[in-house]
């Protein structure tokens, strides 16, 4: 498998929060980066062009865009 990312991600299993439009929804965070993460949701959800994932137990907080979509997991890239 050809290796795409340009950082090393972390293998993590944290709980984290997505929230856009005064709305929210929980997801758990299964790896992250400097530059992204990839994200467990409960079920099939549209996440809009731009957003906030939260890692409260870190006190993290970063505006992510999704860049794909597989099954319930979604990767995200942190936008600087």
């Amino acid at each position: 498998m050809i290796e795409r990312r340009a950082t090393q991600r972390h293998r993590v299993f944290k709980g984290g929060r997505i929230t856009f439009e005064n709305s929210g929804i929980a997801c758990t965070v299964r790896n992250i980066s400097t530059g992204g993460a990839a994200v467990d949701l409960d079920g099939p959800t549209t996440l809009p062009q731009s957003f906030k994932l939260s890692i409260s137990c870190d006190n993290f907080v970063r505006t992510c865009r999704p860049v794909w979509r597989s099954d319930k997991r979604v990767g995200l890239a942190f936008v600087q």
